[in-house]
């Protein structure tokens, strides 16, 4: 379990990385990678955003561990 949370934190800050990116210089590192035109970043967006949701999952997990 614990793979999987590095694995889906590292997505997660990845994709607030991109973001800080593109609000605050207009860039778009994925698209920069990997092309605008390719699947491949919609693909990490998918990616990026199942992340998040499981990482949701893993902070309520957390709370519910330290109450008891």
């Amino acid at each position: 379990m614990e793979t999987l949370q590095k694995t889906t934190l590292i997505f997660t800050v990845v994709g607030a990385i991109n973001w800080g990116l593109i609000g605050f210089f207009d860039f778009n590192l994925v698209e920069a990678l990997f092309g605008a035109e390719s699947m491949l970043p919609k693909i990490v967006y998918a990616l990026v955003g199942i992340c998040g949701l499981i990482n949701i999952g893993i902070l309520f997990n957390h709370f519910e561990c330290k109450e008891k």
